[in-house]
């Protein structure tokens, strides 16, 4: 089969496209013929050196896919209500960036009925990660704030659709006044330039001085520390990524007086059950709502996936508003 690896650790032109041996679904797996991968920023740290795969998992890059299943664990499929010929979309560990993609079953989802095989791409990555954070982590309920540094990435536009569609008010930050306004076209009640305005200023504003209750933070660094004056009582910080660096000072008296909860997660190597379980939550609460139209993917680029270093370089450049997806030819 065809593959997008990493030649050496680089810049994106050490992505080059290769034949690898095609993957076997063992016990628990089915095997995917990919149509689409989506491209998320961990791929981009994979590039770098920056994430290295778990032990045991392809060091091919790709953390979704989308596609057919062609075989697999009959028992495994037949427990989830999945068969050979199914379309679905899947999280994985690594190695989407391939046609063929070998991954567990209960990973997988069925596409949700009207949407492309492209835009199924562009979910799990997303989707698992924002439901994971905000509403198992952060426990974000209806009528509560939140918070989102990064309001246009892959993660904050899933993050609006879906704080909104729970009954949520929420801020966002972006870098442009552009991007603010694709916030509010998503559903932000309020968006914060953070290149032109002091967020920590317009939080306090935007809430009377209350705070919120939610942050979901893709930052950290010297932002934890201003995240923490924007919190209400009972408020809680999840961290995601680490853009802005792993070092950070924050106020512990505040963290003690207003009773604090600063957490973060990694899915990546989280253990299938634990996945699987975000799964069925996914597809009894957030697939239906993409069925409706309710919530929508975010598709900003659809490249071929023997350009995935132009969509690398894409994805650096920043000006994109929701996902990036390689399409991979069929014979």
């Amino acid at each position: 089969m065809q593959a997008i690896e990493i030649a050496s650790f680089g810049g994106p032109e050490v992505l080059r496209t290769a034949n690898r041996p095609m993957p076997v679904a063992v016990a628990g797996e089915v095997l995917v013929r990919v149509h689409a991968s989506g491209v998320n920023r961990p791929d981009l740290l994979q590039r770098t050196g920056g994430y290295p795969p778990p032990p045991g998992v392809s060091d091919i890059p790709g953390l979704e896919i989308a596609g057919e299943i062609i075989s697999g664990d009959t028992q495994a499929m037949a427990a989830v209500g999945l068969q050979v010929g199914d379309m679905v979309c899947a999280l994985v560990a690594g190695g989407g960036y391939a046609q063929y993609c070998a991954v567990p079953v209960p990973q997988c989802l069925p596409i949700p009925r009207g949407l492309t095989v492209v835009q199924a791409a562009s979910l799990p990555e997303t989707f698992f990660t924002v439901w994971s954070n905000i509403f198992d982590r952060g426990q974000l309920k209806a009528g509560e704030t939140l918070l989102i540094q990064g309001g246009t990435s892959g993660i904050g536009v899933t993050a609006i659709q879906l704080a909104k569609a729970f009954g949520a008010t929420v801020i966002a930050t972006a870098g442009s006044e552009d991007k603010c306004a694709a916030c509010l076209g998503l559903g932000a009640d309020h968006a914060i330039n953070y290149r032109t305005h002091d967020f920590v200023e317009e939080v306090a504003r935007i809430t009377g001085k209350r705070g919120v209750h939610v942050i979901l933070d893709m930052v950290a660094g010297d932002y934890l520390a201003r995240e923490v004056l924007c919190l209400a009582e009972d408020g809680r910080i999840v961290i995601i990524a680490v853009q802005g660096g792993i070092n950070c000072e924050v106020n512990a008296g505040l963290i003690l007086r207003k009773r604090l909860t600063i957490t973060g997660s990694t899915l990546r190597i989280r253990p299938v059950a634990f996945k699987g379980a975000i799964a069925t939550d996914l597809h009894a609460n957030v697939w239906p709502l993409l069925e409706s139209g309710v919530v929508r993917p975010v598709v900003h680029a659809v490249l071929p996936a023997a350009q995935a270093a132009a969509a690398h370089a894409l994805m650096e450049a920043g000006q994109h508003i929701g996902k990036v997806v390689l399409q991979w030819e069929l014979a």
